[in-house]
């Protein structure tokens, strides 16, 4: 597919390699525009349906990160591309797709169009399908400790698991557990039964997930009406559950 994209860099010498690149490298990309600071991005964003924003970090009155503030929730993928890598951490935390430092790796460039074209696919091919796991998963129980001994839960009343520090509070259909195990422990456990890590906070029963939204860095809705943050890095693997 192709992927509607902007270039946001301030120095025009950077934008034009940019360009360049993805002229001769990257064919799905269709550039929309370019532009040098904040006030011109947020007119390219607002008036074109993107899928893809290469952003550098540092520009004048604004930095990427005042950007994506004003433009809010979105649904476009973001890969910064930037000579700091002291960024990366709030790249991360802005939901960014992919980080890309200067000067550019063409090869890097590659990875990072083709890990967004992914993920746009798997989007727009769920947009108006009904969410069904590609396989149904053996029901199964699992033990959980208790003070004098243990409990057996069914795995398919499982909702979804969220950290706690070194406890996980466990999520059921009708109620909670606090277990002093951490979400990892889960997380190797449940992998195996249709369980997907989609943030570092929480472990989601893919059986139970009626909706994907797209966003920052989008979302699963749950059967409860829960609406959970999916992580931009564990995107891709929550999309491949489905069909």
């Amino acid at each position: 597919m192709n992927l509607r994209a902007i270039v946001v860099e301030d120095e025009e010498t950077s934008r034009e390699i940019l360009k360049n690149y993805l002229s001769k490298y990257c064919p799905k990309v269709q550039l929309m525009g370019e532009a040098a600071n904040v006030e011109e991005a947020l007119v390219l964003i607002r008036n074109h349906e993107l899928d893809l924003v290469f952003l550098d970090v540092e520009m004048p009155y604004g930095n990427a990160f005042d950007l994506l503030d004003k433009v809010g929730d979105r649904t476009f993928e973001t890969v910064f591309v930037t000579a700091y890598d002291h960024y990366a951490i709030d790249a991360l935390n802005a939901h960014a797709s992919y980080y890309l430092l200067k000067p550019i790796d063409i090869d890097k460039l590659i990875d990072a169009v083709d890990y967004v074209a992914e993920i746009k696919e798997k989007e727009n091919s769920l947009q108006n399908a009904v969410l069904k796991p590609k396989q149904q998963f053996v029901d199964g129980k699992i033990t959980i400790p208790l003070q004098n001994g243990f409990e057996v839960l069914q795995i398919k009343d499982i909702l979804y698991c969220q950290a706690d520090d070194n406890y996980t509070q466990i999520f059921l259909k009708d109620k909670k557990k606090l277990v002093s195990k951490t979400l990892k422990y889960f997380e190797e456990m449940l992998t195996e039964n249709g369980f997907a890590r989609v943030h570092k906070s929480y472990l989601v029963n893919v059986g139970h997930i009626v909706e994907y939204r797209k966003g920052k860095g989008g979302s699963v809705v749950l059967e409860n009406g829960k609406e959970i943050m999916v992580s931009p890095s564990k995107k891709k693997d929550l999309l491949a559950y489905f069909n």
